[in-house]
């Protein structure tokens, strides 16, 4: 089964609080994009924010200019509907974000919570941060956060990749510095625990 049909028959066949990385409000990502200090009127890319509540409390904040980009039309549907008359002052992209052309220096904060640590290939991984690398204005923020290096081995059935914070700095290389990492002990709607590691990183001017 590809990637695609994978994600379309999890969130065809599930509610958006029964997956295991279902959060009811993304407290510590929002808290991070309000920390970059960015203006309301910022372009925000949520990549794999698929049905994330993480948009919804985006917009209550009133920021203006926002992206959620999934590779599931299902979990896209689902968050729509959700947000009801709000989903017109989101943009919406179903994409694989390996392959996705994204306009150059479009978006100044790029957030991803449980996407990379599916890329267990790496061209793959290379492919994603070169799509980061055109994606983000320069000097912009990133935000990516994935299971830890005490996180679980799988994930909706599938292999993930592993990482300490300098790990997955190391991921995205020189052109983007570690402003700041942090864990997160992520509890799942099933009474399990999952370790999560965010990165916030600035991407390098010029």
């Amino acid at each position: 089964m590809d990637s695609k049909t994978h994600w379309e028959t999890v969130y065809s066949s599930k509610s958006t609080d029964e997956v295991s990385w279902f959060q009811p409000h993304a407290d510590l990502s929002l808290n991070l994009i309000k920390a970059t200090g960015v203006g309301r009127g910022a372009a925000i890319i949520d990549v794999g924010g698929g049905a994330s509540t993480l948009v919804d409390d985006l917009v209550a904040e009133g920021y203006a200019d926002l992206t959620v980009l999934d590779l599931s039309a299902a979990a896209l549907k689902a968050a729509r509907k959700r947000l009801g008359a709000e989903a017109d002052r989101v943009c919406w992209l179903e994409a694989d974000i390996t392959k996705a052309a994204l306009p150059a220096s479009r978006y100044d904060i790029w957030h991803d919570r449980a996407v990379f640590h599916f890329l267990t290939a790496p061209a793959d991984r290379a492919a994603y941060v070169r799509t980061v690398l055109r994606a983000v204005k320069p000097g912009g923020h990133v935000i990516v956060a994935t299971f830890a290096e005490d996180g679980p081995l799988q994930c909706s059935g599938l292999p993930v990749m592993r990482y300490r914070a300098d790990e997955l700095h190391d991921q995205f290389g020189e052109a983007f510095t570690l402003i700041q990492h942090q864990k997160e002990e992520h509890h799942t709607p099933f009474g399990t625990v999952q370790q999560f590691v965010y990165c916030y990183c600035r991407r390098i001017n010029g």
